[in-house]
């Protein structure tokens, strides 16, 4: 299958698992921005720490622009599978193209693991 625009590198799919887990521990203990809107106002403002990227978005140039915003303002970026899973994960009940992880919460280890792992993907 070919890669959407926005898919710049691939994630494994047990870096992809892990990634859900802790946005459940961030959701519960930490702060999360969730849409593509929050997210884009989160990594302009300097306060994500992570941000997660749904592949299946559809149009994908809904969030073509964050990983290039990413990049620009040095905040790390992964991707997920699925928009619906990254919505039940962070806790609403509707799919999400992008969240952004603003305090880690109890997730700290796990979101430096994530980022870790991210840097050697790319």
């Amino acid at each position: 299958m070919v890669k959407p625009i926005h898919v710049r590198f691939d994630v494994p799919a047990d870096l992809a698992e892990r990634t859900y887990q802790a946005l459940e521990i961030v959701r519960d203990t930490g702060k999360i921005r969730k849409g593509t809107n929050e997210t884009t106002k989160a990594i302009e403002r300097g306060i994500a720490k992570l941000v997660v990227i749904a592949v299946d978005v559809d149009p994908p140039e809904v969030v073509a622009h964050i990983p290039l915003l990413c990049e620009e303002k040095k905040v790390p970026y992964t991707y997920v599978p699925s928009k619906q899973k990254l919505g039940t994960s962070v806790g609403i009940d509707v799919s999400s193209s992008a969240v952004a992880v603003i305090d880690e919460g109890k997730a700290k280890d796990q979101i430096t693991e994530i980022t870790k792992k991210i840097s050697e993907l790319k």
